[in-house]
């Protein structure tokens, strides 16, 4: 069976309207059969069952049947990138390569970065919570996306440069809180670039070596309060990079948003984050690829058992923490060595599902948990009036399998039709 299919391009003037077989609305535990969608350019304007046709006010002079019938189709939310490293290609193994990479300037970094954004559309991805860097590039994209001409492209989010200390693990995304006078004031610094969100570089990074987080927490309970309270004068979220459980207790109790990686996690800690709203991206990616690439790292046996380990147990809390009702939120870390833009998010998408979450909260976690947590500036990720017109539609339901994902789509991006082969072109990625 073919799974080509026309559908029309929405404009301000002119609505579409579609009959799906299947609606994922991105926050719901169970999925809607037989629903009647319709969009303009801007914005999702109605929802109804089969029993329900949409008001004639918003369909064309005439109209009284559906621009297009996919009785064997599923809608679904855009996905949305919840941490990724625009200013990195996360695709190069090479040390060497990556280090030479990274000594460009930030113009060439920009360029190469933009130059990723409308594959990324292409392969589902609507929306991207950049995690950092000290080069300006997130906040150039965030920037553009937000001007007038902006090219075909997600919409992005950066923080700029995190927040660390000086001499510890973060230098080559973040700038050091010794730069200013007091810990508000370099929260203001970040600000008046143009933060959307303030990251923490909390903790230090697993030394696979050990299997575990070794060096002590880079910031101190009081040092992340205060910066979280300095980003709330100013409307800003906070998110913070945290792995092992003494860093993780100190970022839970200053009350950042969400935690990212979560390394070690302890199960009192997932209660802890549940009852105060913190959401958690664990980020499995970047630990997978070191095993699939460890023989291009030289990892012993021994490393590959401790990485092993680290994954394994990193599942079971993420399966515990959904059965806890923790906000779980997708994103796949893609900058890191080895994890791809874009196609990244697809692997982390199979880990949660290979972890033993259910396919419907994978995809939840990537899109309408991501857009009702995480305070972005548009309405998105869900599926329902009033959001804007960004959504996949594909004959391969993800719900028999997030690997469908990967397969030939159409992603609908304000009312525009983009036909997706599946066929991801990873160069620069």
């Amino acid at each position: 069976m073919s799974d080509k299919i026309f559908i029309p391009p929405a404009s301000h003037e002119r609505c579409v309207w579609l009959y799906v077989g299947t609606l994922i609305e991105g926050f719901s535990t169970k999925p809607r059969k037989d629903v009647h969608v319709v969009y303009d350019a801007n914005s999702i304007r109605y929802l109804g069952s089969a029993q329900n046709p949409p008001p004639r006010e918003l369909l064309n002079p005439g109209q009284d049947q559906p621009d297009a019938e996919l009785n064997e189709y599923t809608l679904l939310p855009g996905l949305i990138e919840a941490h990724a490293h625009l200013f990195l290609a996360g695709g190069e193994l090479d040390f060497a390569k990556r280090n030479a990479y990274l000594k460009q300037t930030p113009q060439e970094l920009l360029s190469a970065s933009r130059r990723r954004l409308e594959k990324l559309l292409r392969i589902g991805i609507i929306a991207i919570r950049d995690a950092g860097d000290k080069h300006g590039v997130g906040l150039a994209l965030s920037k553009l996306y937000e001007s007038e001409d902006k090219p075909l492209m997600p919409y992005v989010d950066s923080p700029g440069a995190a927040i660390h200390h000086k001499g510890r693990y973060g230098g080559f995304m973040a700038e050091p809180i010794e730069n200013h006078q007091a810990l508000k004031a370099c929260v203001e610094c970040r600000v008046r670039a143009g933060a959307d969100r303030i990251k923490l570089i909390a903790t230090d990074i697993i030394d696979f070596k050990a299997g575990r987080v070794i060096n002590e927490p880079q910031m101190t309970t009081q040092e992340i309060t205060e910066l979280v309270s300095a980003a709330k004068c100013f409307g800003k979220q906070t998110f913070a990079h945290a792995s092992g459980d003494d860093g993780i207790e100190c970022v839970l109790d200053a009350g950042v948003d969400s935690v990212e990686h979560g390394f070690f996690i302890r199960a009192e800690q997932l209660a802890k984050m549940r009852d105060r709203q913190i959401a958690w991206v664990p980020t499995m990616a970047p630990v997978q690829k070191q095993i699939d690439h460890a023989e291009y790292f030289g990892w012993s046996e021994k490393i590959i058992s401790n990485l092993q380990k680290i994954l394994e147990q990193h599942a079971a809390s993420l399966v515990k923490a959904h059965a806890m009702g923790v906000q779980i939120i997708a994103g796949s870390d893609a900058g890191s060595c080895g994890v791809a833009h874009g196609i990244g998010l697809l692997d982390e998408l199979e880990l949660m599902a290979r972890a033993g979450l259910s396919a419907i909260a994978v995809i939840n976690a990537a899109t309408g948990s991501s857009s009702k947590r995480l305070g972005y500036k548009e309405k998105f990720g869900q599926i329902k009036p009033g959001y804007r017109s960004r959504f996949i539609i594909t004959q391969h339901s993800p719900l028999a399998g997030i690997l469908n994902l990967r397969k030939h789509k159409y992603v609908v991006f304000d009312g525009a039709v983009y036909d997706s082969d599946g066929n991801i072109d990873a160069k620069g990625l």
